[in-house]
């Protein structure tokens, strides 16, 4: 009988400074930062939709970690202009890089290709917001879907 509990004594330490010892990256990760946006190329492959690479540069304190399942809406004020969807991207730890992420842009109903590209062409990201759900994943399996939501453009660019 002694025997037994010490062994679950050893297996809940050993667990708890598992836990512990891996508790400081995971701290860290909300020091995690992106410190730029921008869209290396984009090809429409309809008159509603596209596929490009967005580039961002993530500035990460933390440690290993995959981004997935990114799907997200960009809006002005209320209006939904298209709806993203992205591949995954895995993060190096320690590090500030610019990375390269797939994705696809659908535009919300009502609204036209010419409305997009005369944004585009004025560069006026005033008034756009998005909302933003992706799925991250630690090296041990872990993960947590997040969601941002109002997330100003105009601010993200700069």
């Amino acid at each position: 009988m002694k025997t037994s509990r010490k062994i679950s004594v050893l297996l809940a330490l050993t667990l708890m400074l598992s836990l512990l010892s891996g508790c400081s990256g995971i701290r860290k990760m909300k020091d995690v930062k992106i410190t730029s946006v921008g869209v290396k190329y984009f090809v429409p492959t309809s008159m509603k939709s596209g596929e490009g690479i967005l580039t961002l540069g993530i500035d990460n304190p933390a440690m290993d970690f995959t981004i997935s399942d990114v799907e997200g809406v960009v809006r002005r004020g209320e209006r939904p202009l298209g709806y993203l969807t992205a591949g995954e991207l895995n993060l190096k730890a320690r590090s500030s890089e610019t990375y390269e992420l797939p994705c696809t842009a659908t535009l919300a109903e009502g609204v036209s290709i010419v409305e997009i590209l005369t944004l585009a062409s004025t560069k006026d990201l005033e008034g756009l917001a998005a909302d933003i759900n992706l799925r991250v994943t630690l090296q041990n399996g872990m993960g947590k879907t997040l969601s941002f939501n109002d997330l100003d453009l105009k601010n993200l660019a700069k």
